[in-house]
């Protein structure tokens, strides 16, 4: 059950969702953790400067994490590897948004984690191991890590 868990992001990835009915972006992440912090349960993702999706994370109180079966693995791709710079990446994927009281998912989430944002920090390059500088910041600023106390668990 434990190695399940430490899959749920690396292997099987998930959808990052954040903003308003209105306005709001979906981003693919693959690094990020569930646990307990200051006695809440919480799940952490972690967003480069550089992606579209850090603007809203960042002005947002509220952000999902929605884990998803096989059969929308290249949904997930495309939302992962699109920028919403460039044009409307959703419409290119078979997902369709479900809003919330309190964020945004979509319909076909077999799990969405409902988050409020409770901490972020940017990851401190002089903390961080040289083979992962050269591996992933070589040109890019670090991600940001965001927490966010789970509120409300959606599953399907």
């Amino acid at each position: 059950m434990i190695q399940d868990a430490f899959k749920l992001f690396d292997k099987k990835w998930a959808l990052v969702t954040a903003g308003t009915k209105e306005d709001f972006n979906a981003m693919t992440v693959s690094w990020g953790g569930l646990g307990t912090l200051w006695s809440k349960p919480c799940a952490t993702v972690y967003v480069k400067p550089c992606r579209y999706t850090y603007n809203y994370m960042n002005d947002s109180e509220y952000f999902t994490v929605s884990f998803y079966s096989e059969d929308y693995r290249d949904d997930l791709k495309i939302l992962g590897t699109k920028s919403k710079r460039d044009g409307d990446k959703l419409s290119l994927t078979k997902l369709t948004p479900e809003f919330l009281v309190h964020g945004i998912t979509f319909k076909e989430a077999e799990c969405t984690l409902v988050c409020k944002k409770i901490y972020y920090q940017d990851l401190d390059i002089k903390q961080i191991p040289a083979e992962v500088i050269e591996r992933y910041y070589t040109s890019e600023e670090p991600h940001r890590m965001f927490i966010g106390e789970v509120v409300e668990i959606i599953r399907r």
